[in-house]
């Protein structure tokens, strides 16, 4: 597969660029920025800078997704689920960090915070209509189909 190249900028000389944790990852690790350790008190968020800015290709979109062993081993995910960055932002990639734990967790400085996938995005055309086409769902919305 082709990989999508991403122009970066290092904002400060400590930040760490993207990468991969293994060649088949399918997001990139990004990484704290700070001049020492950050507390995140129980039940708190702290926005955490990367010193990371990109320039994300047109018709693709950046999302930022919790990193799987920092959310589940130490409660630990970005406060917005998933954030998204737009084709045309090129300020510093920023990660809202909430500590959903009853203790107080520390990011260090170069700490993996997050992970960024860069998906297609192809830009939808609304179009008002006075009726939609019939599917075996239909309307049926929080768990209309059984499953949990």
């Amino acid at each position: 597969m082709d990989r999508i190249p991403i122009p970066f900028r290092k904002l400060s000389p400590e930040a760490i660029p993207p990468s991969y944790g293994s060649a088949c990852a399918a997001g990139a690790d990004l990484y704290a920025l700070s001049d020492g350790p950050v507390e995140i008190p129980a039940g708190k968020t702290v926005l955490l800078h990367t010193g990371i800015s990109l320039a994300i290709p047109d018709g693709y979109v950046g999302l930022v997704f919790a990193r799987s062993g920092l959310a589940t081993k130490r409660d630990l995910a970005p406060a917005n689920k998933v954030g998204v960055i737009d084709s045309d932002y090129r300020g510093e990639l920023m990660v809202p960090l909430r500590n959903h734990g009853e203790t107080a967790q520390t990011v260090l400085p170069g700490e993996r915070i997050a992970q960024l996938a860069v998906l297609p995005c192809p830009p939808a055309v609304f179009t008002e209509t006075d009726s939609l086409p019939d599917t075996e769902r239909g309307t049926g919305g929080f768990g209309s189909t059984g499953r949990t």
